[in-house]
């Protein structure tokens, strides 16, 4: 049975309407009205295997905050909900990804206790049409979203573009090594009996 969510989130700032399968192809259909993300996303989608459509109306006219913090927000809710009871599933996932001359390390507990550590830093203020420090804001939403456990670290730097698309990919690796299944595994991963 693939593992599918599709969520919907509508306020003032944002309308989110978001379908992720984690047994995908690599398939993707977004539409958030900022190019990079989009070609963030893109890449997230395709690296990790999973499919993923989104439509995101955001409030653009003000800046870019709402629409990718609240993105996050949706995605991090369409992970959880798409992995169901995590019985089975390998639960821990790291990558460490080269983009040309960057060097980027993340790793995943998929716990379901939050907890985000970030060591990146930018060198522009914007990537395109997005402002590089709503890279972390994405991700920290994910993390709280979803319940888990995200530690993303720049090892070596280097060109923002190429900062960020090492991280995206970095993390779409990472999680689909953590939602996998193991055959050894029979129920949760976890010593406590859940991983809620």
């Amino acid at each position: 049975m693939a593992r599918e969510a599709s969520v919907e989130r509508n306020t003032k700032e944002t309308e989110i309407k978001l379908k992720l399968n984690l047994d995908g192809i690599g398939y993707s259909d977004i539409e958030t009205g900022i190019g990079f993300f989009d070609h963030m996303l893109d890449g997230f989608t395709r690296h990790g295997l999973f499919n993923l459509a989104v439509r995101v109306h955001g409030d653009l006219e003000v800046d870019d905050h709402h629409t990718i913090e609240d993105t996050g927000i949706v995605l991090g809710n369409a992970i959880k909900e798409a992995i169901g009871d995590k019985k089975g599933i390998r639960r821990y996932g790291s990558c460490i990804l080269p983009m040309d001359e960057v060097l980027v390390l993340c790793a995943i507990d998929l716990s379901g206790r939050p907890y985000f550590s970030w060591d990146a830093e930018f060198t522009s203020e914007k990537i395109g049409d997005m402002s590089s420090e709503m890279v972390k804001e994405f991700f920290y939403a994910i993390s709280y979203s979803c319940g888990m456990n995200l530690h993303i670290k720049v090892l070596t730097g280097g060109n923002s573009h190429h900062v960020a698309e090492a991280m995206f990919k970095s993390f779409a690796k990472a999680l689909d090594q953590a939602v996998s299944y193991d055959p050894r595994i029979t129920d949760v991963l976890s010593t406590k009996g859940s991983l809620a």
